[in-house]
């Protein structure tokens, strides 16, 4: 064997694993009689670990440690988010298992800043973050790739427990650098005759420069919960502001409404303002102001201070 080819055997892709920590946290403050509430809080810690076996073949496992969504459980919990294998081939990407969903995937890594406030699908539960299934996603050409996703349809954080699937389909478009479009479409099925299907429908358009940028969100939900004409609706407006090398100014808008107001004791109108600050490699902190505006009938603005934290390797 010449010595150019044992140089060239030599840069074999060798197998490769990294740790993943990141930790989310905050203090916040309320502000008059409605909202007295003050205190720190550890809201997220996802512990991991990553290994690159060679030949373009992956595996992941990210177990996530958060509270309970239901108020009066003040106990943490625990679950696995991602248990995965991941093939990427020339501009094919093959994921199965425990999987990143592909339906606001996009739009949170664009906002930049999910450990101070989610992207607004998952904030308002038109989608889970994570499920068990399959996606494929194709790079056709540096401006255009599109995906496709199966899954259960309940998310990471419960267990199977119909035969309805969730399939969805996107494409993401780069007309010119800097500017982006994602549109997707997903339709999660009814459980059974009693139950409709669900439909997801979400636009998004960003640009994204060396000092700035601003991206827009439209999504559009039928059924929610598989209940015919629960449809909900809504857009997120942000943008970031590259003040010095470590600090950035960020802003944002989010409107939710339902149809014939049947989520009004839900629906909003929410806006954030604040500072990043990096710390170093590992660090941010970020202080911000929030105010919601409830819709329904007789209900005050609430308002907070935060200061938002986060550590990750």
């Amino acid at each position: 064997m010449s010595m150019g080819a044992q140089a060239q055997d030599s840069k074999v892709e060798e197998p490769k694993g990294k740790a993943i920590v990141q930790v989310f946290g905050n203090f916040s403050t309320g502000f008059g009689a409605e909202n007295s509430s003050r205190g720190f809080e550890l809201e997220r810690s996802y512990l991991g670990y990553e290994y690159k076996l060679g030949n373009g073949l992956s595996v992941k496992s990210v177990l996530d440690m958060g509270k309970s969504s239901d108020v009066s459980d003040n106990n943490r919990l625990a679950y696995v988010k991602n248990a995965m294998i991941s093939w990427k081939k020339g501009g094919m990407t093959l994921n199965g298992g425990l999987i990143s969903t592909t339906q606001f995937n996009f739009q949170e890594k664009f906002w930049g800043y999910r450990y101070i406030m989610k992207d607004f699908q998952d904030m308002y539960k038109f989608g889970s973050s994570a499920d068990l299934g399959i996606s494929v996603a194709y790079k056709f050409a540096d401006w255009i790739t599109a995906d496709a996703i199966i899954v259960n349809g309940e998310g990471y954080k419960k267990i199977q427990k119909n035969d309805g699937l969730n399939y969805g389909a996107g494409v993401t478009i780069t007309p010119a650098k800097g500017f982006q479009v994602r549109l997707y479409g997903g339709i999660n099925e009814g459980a059974d005759h009693s139950q409709v299907d669900k439909v997801n429908l979400a636009a998004f358009a960003g640009y994204k420069g060396n000092s700035f940028s601003v991206g827009a969100e439209y999504n559009k939900m039928y059924n929610a919960s598989n209940k015919k004409d629960a449809d909900q609706s809504g857009y997120s407006i942000f943008t970031t502001v590259k003040l010095a090398k470590n600090t950035e100014l960020y802003a944002r808008f989010d409107d939710l409404y339902s149809k014939d107001d049947w989520n009004i004791a839900k629906d909003e109108q929410a806006a954030i303002i604040g500072t990043q600050f990096k710390l170093g490699k590992y660090v941010k902190l970020a202080p911000n102001f929030r105010i919601a505006n409830p819709k329904a009938a007789g209900t005050d603005n609430k308002c907070y201070a935060f200061i938002n934290f986060y550590f990750g390797l």
